[in-house]
């Protein structure tokens, strides 16, 4: 009787553990070859950020944090969710140097149990070092 409870105890403990999906760390080669397969790519730094460096080609402008640092997560997730395409569609997750796009992505895949969760592991920084194509980041005076 005794193990019957210890067994079952572990599998309520782990079987989470077992099915959380895990966030993918991608470098700048791996995120091009994905967005030519259709992955999303969004980009959840602030407005003045994109304004400063540009966007990945093709990305979608959605910052996770304010200026202060809070963030509206359900309602974040929401926006997420409208942009995807599919249910199975990765998306994939930049900011300026990996930090913050790897705390987002952790808590969509491990604490959400979202699949296909990646992100740029080192940011926008080293798509901007090698070089990688931008384009200009929308104002709120001007439509892209």
């Amino acid at each position: 009787m005794r193990i019957t409870q210890i067994l079952l105890l572990l599998s309520i403990f782990i079987s989470p553990i077992l099915s959380a999906e895990t966030l993918t760390n991608l470098n700048t080669a791996e995120v091009k070859s994905k967005i030519s397969t259709g992955a999303l790519v969004i980009d959840i730094r602030t407005p003045q950020e994109w304004q400063k460096t540009g966007l990945i080609p093709g990305s979608h402008p959605l910052s996770f944090f304010d200026n202060n640092g809070k963030s509206d997560p359900e309602k974040w997730v929401n926006t997420l969710q409208s942009l995807k395409t599919s249910a199975d569609q990765e998306v994939i997750l930049v900011c300026h140097s990996g930090g913050r796009s790897g705390r987002v992505g952790t808590y969509l895949s491990g604490q959400l149990n979202m699949p296909h969760i990646s992100h740029l592991s080192t940011g926008i920084s080293s798509w901007l070092r090698e070089k990688h194509p931008i384009q200009a980041a929308c104002s709120t005076t001007k439509t892209c």
